[in-house]
């Protein structure tokens, strides 16, 4: 291959080239076929799966919220800031968080798969898009302190280890995004100030070379994740783990397209069901998957089960619903696609990290978030804060048949309800 493939268009025309050995054209025809051709949002949701779990076979779960939130606990103390909000003069390096370090990976794995496929570009929307997504990502910081996670943290992973915290977080994303698609309707009809896009940047220049950026930083973190595999630092290598699943999911998060805001928004905007489904499918894979890993005691669902059940997680999933809207994406949606070059959601994404981190820093100082213990359940520990508690639905209801009924109900409700308006149109908003 002596022309890095830039588009799946140029690699079609490579492809015909007479010059070219038939291996060598089936070769290009592979490559484009899995690097440059997008993928099913459900094959993403079965390889997203698969990445969780290995997670939690490790011990650990998926979360996002903690990294950008350290990370605007950077900010804030830059700013002098640290001292009123309650944030600690010693933080963790951004490179030892594991949450932090599994975002920086996500981001990567989003860049490489995005240049390697010819997606990246520097998008710059117009203006106004800018204060959508400053205003959108505050919004989910703000959310996502009261929920005690983003969509990942407050509703996927608590889902997926049976915690009703997780489906009360959803009601409320679905109620937000309903109220964020309204706010965008009237915007449309009622803004004309700063709607026209500027000229876009041209990346012929760079094109050719992305292919074989994409491909390094891949390799680079390779060799980052085994480095840290063999070290005779325990923590660093417990640590691997974390570089090379949150590399993949980064990859197959951008390769699939797969967006948990578009999954909420999508049935109500336009009416298009297919992300969400794949969504209900990543769920039913999931939940008996997770309850398997707990019943085994390889991972403990108090660990990542938010205090904040029922309150906290639909006041939270309420406003944070409204912001993913407005900002254009939720908080995996915004990394993976500032990765592929879109300057709105590196605004969002900014903006979530700071006001979040000063939302958990308000919320400790008015005793919102300080942690009790209940009496009543030694054994797991729950924790009680004001926003609500660790709901763990086999403990509350003495085991996992409720659990399981619970989780399956909803998924089968959910989809019938996407399933009749793909068809009738009927909760579509526009």
């Amino acid at each position: 291959m002596d022309v890095p493939l830039e588009t799946e268009h140029a690699v079609a025309k490579d492809d015909h080239v007479p010059s070219r050995p038939a291996w060598i054209r089936g070769w290009l025809e592979d490559f484009r076929a899995v690097l440059v051709e997008t993928w099913s949002p459900f094959m993403g949701a079965v390889l997203i799966v698969l990445a969780v779990m290995a997670l939690m076979v490790s011990g650990l779960f998926w979360g996002v919220f903690g990294g950008l939130k350290l990370w605007g606990d950077y900010l804030n103390s830059w700013l002098g800031l640290a001292p009123l909000l309650g944030i600690s003069s010693e933080l963790d390096a951004p490179f030892m968080h594991r949450i932090s370090i599994m975002n920086i990976v996500l981001i990567l794995g989003a860049f490489s798969a995005a240049t390697i496929s010819g997606q990246f570009r520097i998008n710059r929307p117009p203006p106004i898009e800018y204060l959508w997504g400053a205003v959108g990502g505050t919004l989910m910081g703000i959310g996502a302190a009261l929920a005690g996670g983003c969509t990942v943290g407050g509703f996927f992973t608590p889902v997926l280890i049976s915690s009703p915290a997780g489906w009360v977080m959803w009601i409320g994303l679905v109620a937000g995004a309903a109220i964020g698609v309204k706010i965008m309707l009237w915007a449309l009809d009622n803004i004309e100030w700063g709607t026209q896009a500027p000229t876009p940047l041209s990346m012929d220049a760079v094109r050719p070379y992305l292919p074989w950026l994409g491909l390094g930083v891949a390799g680079i973190v390779a060799y980052w994740a085994g480095d840290w595999f063999v070290s005779p630092d325990k923590k660093l290598a417990a640590r691997a783990i974390i570089v090379v699943t949150g590399f993949a999911l980064g990859f197959i998060l951008q390769r699939s397209r797969f967006c948990f805001a578009r999954v909420i928004r999508e049935p109500l905007m336009t009416g298009e069901g297919e992300m969400t489904k794949a969504m209900i499918l990543a769920i039913g894979l999931g939940i008996p998957f997770g309850a398997l890993l707990i019943s085994l005691k390889l991972a403990d669902p108090y660990s990542a089960i938010p205090a904040a059940f029922w309150i906290g997680s639909l006041v939270g999933g309420l406003v944070f619903g409204i912001g993913m809207v407005l900002a254009g994406g939720c908080a995996t949606g915004s990394l993976w696609r500032l990765a592929e070059g879109h300057l709105k959601l590196w605004v969002a994404a900014l903006f979530f990290a700071w006001s979040g981190s000063i939302a958990v820093g308000v919320l400790r100082r008015l005793g919102l978030n300080r942690v009790d213990f209940d009496i009543e359940f030694l054994d797991g520990m729950p924790e009680i804060t004001a926003l609500g508690n660790q709901a763990f639905l086999p403990d509350l209801a003495g085991g996992w048949g409720w659990a399981y009924a619970l989780g399956f109900v909803v998924l089968a409700l959910w989809y019938a309800a996407v399933r009749y308006n793909e068809s009738t149109d009927r909760f579509t908003l526009f």
